[in-house]
């Protein structure tokens, strides 16, 4: 057996070609940089738009390069020109030599996008090209209000925030008691697998910080786009505060199911249902519950009384206690139902936070600034809003239906092929022995059938 590096222009990223179908309908990444960011470089001067440096950077994450030096190498990789919409894939026509077959941008022009401040102008050395965190905010809504056919009767909102470990002296670096480690604390809001929203932290914060300010930004573009939609906000203990349930009650068509933190008065209050509960698992040897809908009041804290959901759970290793605060009527949800059904599903959330974190890096904030990594986090953000936009439109029904990020990219994204590039066109061809070519077929026949944005 001989091994020889012959066989021309190869990628090992072919099935990135899907996600580029996904763009061509929807235009995400080009609206990302045409209407979020300002590019106050010299036109004439530009090799690398802003518009491929996005996309080259958003579909980098998608495929599995986390480091901007990872891009380096992806130089040379005639797929990445083609997902970046370079006019010369191959980079063959470049005017310097040491360019020439390097068709996208190398570490160091992404690192002056990351890295440009929020003042920055025309008169800016290096970097020049602005990123309007605003902007970028309202077209997530936006997509998420167009992924919708018609108007919704019913929105859920979840918020929840992680920690994104910190190793180094970034700015706004601070230890987290809970987590015990030196972190950021992102807050993020879901919509089912839709995300709204991805707000970078500090971790001195509390955990509801900034909450309340998200929500009236999100809650005021959904009503104008939808004026009769219920929307319903869902979160654990670490949200239920004050500000943010009187600001829901103030609101119509707005309510919210909190987790509520367990004290002794609210123990009290279930005394006889846990009592009840352990009978029951005495008698059974299996987990009981007992659920009990009572009004409740703190003592300095809330404006109001309240309706609240205790749940008295007693298991093998003794009671477990926990409770939720509602301004859903009894008469609408019963109480195991609003727990069991309505407030546990809030756990998928976490589930979509992990994916973002794990397969697509949205904890890689290793910049000085907060302002950078927070761009990292949209950069994150919008690959996992790619991600999603194929995993609903073009594998809804597939074996692949429910798969994360990291799974799809395995399987659909991960594939060699060879390259030829001629005058008017590129050559893809792929391995007859694919295993996944018949779903890789119906995918990619599906999202071409699609109508385009706009």
């Amino acid at each position: 057996m001989i091994g020889r590096f012959d066989g021309g222009k190869i990628s090992s990223d072919a099935g990135g070609l899907l996600l580029r179908e996904v763009e061509s309908r929807f235009q995400i990444l080009k609206r990302l940089a045409r209407d979020c960011f300002r590019d106050y470089r010299d036109r004439d001067r530009i090799e690398h738009t802003v518009g491929s440096l996005i996309r080259q950077r958003v579909y980098g994450i998608a495929l599995g390069y986390e480091d901007l030096n990872d891009h380096d190498s992806l130089r040379h990789d005639v797929v990445m020109g083609l997902l970046s919409e370079k006019r010369d894939p191959s980079g063959k026509d470049r005017v310097r030599e040491q360019d020439q077959g390097k068709a996208i941008a190398g570490k160091s022009t992404l690192n002056r996008l990351e890295l440009t401040p929020e003042d920055a102008n025309e008169k800016s050395r290096y970097k020049k090209i602005v990123a309007d965190g605003g902007k970028i905010d309202e077209l997530m809504v936006a997509l998420f209000i167009e992924s919708y056919q018609s108007a919704p009767l019913e929105v859920v909102l979840d918020v929840d925030a992680t920690d994104d470990p910190l190793h180094g002296n970034q700015e706004g670096r601070y230890f987290h008691g809970y987590y015990a480690e030196y972190c950021y604390l992102p807050l993020y809001i879901f919509s089912g697998e839709h995300l709204l929203c991805a707000r970078l932290r500090q971790a001195n914060e509390d955990p509801a910080s900034g909450v309340r300010q998200e929500l009236e930004r999100i809650v005021k573009k959904l009503k104008e786009a939808w004026p009769t939609v219920r929307i319903i906000l869902r979160g654990d203990s670490g949200f239920c505060r004050e500000e943010i349930m009187s600001y829901c009650e103030g609101e119509s068509q707005l309510d919210y199911v909190l987790g509520l933190a367990k004290n002794s008065r609210l123990i009290e209050a279930i005394g006889g249902e846990m009592a009840e509960a352990q009978q029951i698992y005495q008698s059974t040897q299996k987990s009981a519950r007992v659920f009990k809908d009572f009004r409740y009041r703190t003592r300095k804290s809330w404006s109001r009384e309240r309706r609240v959901v205790g749940k008295a759970e007693y298991l093998a290793k003794g009671e477990n206690p926990r409770f939720i605060v509602t301004s859903i009527a009894i008469e609408e949800k019963q109480a195991r139902e609003l727990y069991e059904d309505f407030y546990c599903a809030r756990g998928d959330m976490e589930n979509r936070i992990k994916e973002q974190q794990l397969g697509l890096f949205a904890d890689r904030t290793s910049t000085s600034w907060m302002r950078s990594n927070q761009l990292r986090l949209y950069f994150s953000s919008f690959a996992y809003i790619l991600m999603h936009a194929l995993r609903r439109l073009g594998l809804e029904g597939t074996e692949l239906a429910k798969a994360q990020c990291d799974t799809i990219r395995l399987k659909l994204f991960k594939i060699g092929a060879q390259i030829q590039v001629t005058v008017r066109k590129v050559w893809i061809s792929f391995s007859e022995s694919y295993p996944y070519l018949k779903l890789f077929q119906q995918v990619l026949a599906r999202l071409q059938q699609m109508a385009a944005y706009g």
